[in-house]
């Protein structure tokens, strides 16, 4: 199925709140609202409005800032308008004043004229550059939809995947208990933000706080827990792959080759942890969890438990311990 188009219309009406808020109204050209925007990216169209198009992307949004207001106001006062008339094309998607500006009634008109959309804002030029930059990172970052839970235990952003009924849920539960925070149960939405950080959140926010527990039914984290008990997106930096207790099968037990998944091209640690009755799951996630922390932070237990085995076997005392001192064998 085709993924639906990010347009104009769509930009006033996102619902983003401070450090991200973009402030934007519609002036002029509501006509074009319609129009697709279809690049992250932004333009400061200041060599174009002199009559140089050469390499001028007007595929992107264009910005204007006190540099480029002022020499649309000298435009006027000159009344040259030539440059302007070749400045509005089809492929434009809209042109955004910072700083609450207003331009010259002749480039409204000529906005009006060519369906382009004119947004205005209160923010800064560099502000609000930067925060648009990053509401289009998280539009048209790629993404994907998973089953299963994505929880925060002690800092770390844990997805817990595994077949239906392996106990993913029940889990999350015990570790909200605990007091860990659940981000969302079931639809997992991921996106790759900067090429290499994976953002995982609820597909619904009005849902992703409720969670199925099989017996009790629905029940909804804010609400028993309290607020502090949930987040709305998280980073992924582990999976925790559940799966049904295997005796035939050799599971690590040192932790020296840690396992890798790839999520939208970026590496994630995985580690699987076998499911049978008597085993303490929480208390088990709680403890990878603060590993993996020691690895970011430069320590590996695993590594460093393999290097002092190597050492006492160098020294000779492994064999001194395994024979004794008994001289008589």
């Amino acid at each position: 199925m085709a993924e639906k188009k990010f347009t104009v219309l769509n930009l006033l009406d996102l619902e983003t709140s401070g450090h991200d808020a973009l402030n934007l109204k519609c002036i002029a050209g509501q006509r074009g609202l319609p129009r697709a925007i279809t690049i992250a990216e932004i333009n400061r169209p200041g060599l174009a409005l002199t009559g140089f198009y050469d390499n001028f992307v007007s595929d992107r949004v264009q910005l204007f800032g006190r540099g480029e207001t002022a020499y649309l106001k000298k435009l006027h006062k000159d009344k040259n308008f030539e440059s302007l008339r070749n400045f509005f094309s089809p492929n434009i998607p809209c042109c955004i004043f910072t700083y609450n500006l207003e331009p010259p009634e002749e480039f409204r008109q000529l906005a009006e004229e060519n369906c382009c959309p004119i947004l205005q804002t209160d923010l800064s030029s560099t502000e609000f550059s930067s925060r648009i930059l990053r509401v289009f990172s998280n539009i048209f970052s790629p993404h994907q939809t998973m089953h299963g839970v994505l929880i925060e235990v002690y800092g770390i952003g844990i997805l817990l995947t595994g077949h239906s009924g392996v106990g993913k849920s029940e889990t999350a539960l015990e570790l909200v208990e605990r007091g860990h925070r659940l981000v969302a149960d079931d639809i997992i939405e991921i996106r790759c933000v900067n090429g290499n950080v994976i953002l995982g959140r609820g597909i619904n926010t009005f849902i992703s706080h409720h969670m199925e527990i099989r017996g009790l039914g629905i029940i909804n984290i804010s609400q028993l827990y309290g607020v502090g008990a949930i987040r709305d997106q998280k980073e992924v930096q582990m999976i925790v792959q559940l799966e049904e207790w295997n005796s035939n099968k050799a599971y690590d037990r040192l932790g020296t080759d840690q396992q890798y998944k790839e999520l939208l091209g970026v590496k994630i640690p995985v580690i699987e942890i076998p499911v049978r009755p008597g085993r303490n799951l929480p208390i088990i996630i709680e403890a990878a969890a603060m590993n993996e922390r020691l690895k970011n932070m430069g320590y590996n237990s695993a590594k460093d438990f393999n290097q002092n085995v190597l050492k006492w076997i160098e020294t000779g005392d492994a064999q001194t311990g395994y024979y004794g001192n008994d001289d008589s064998y």
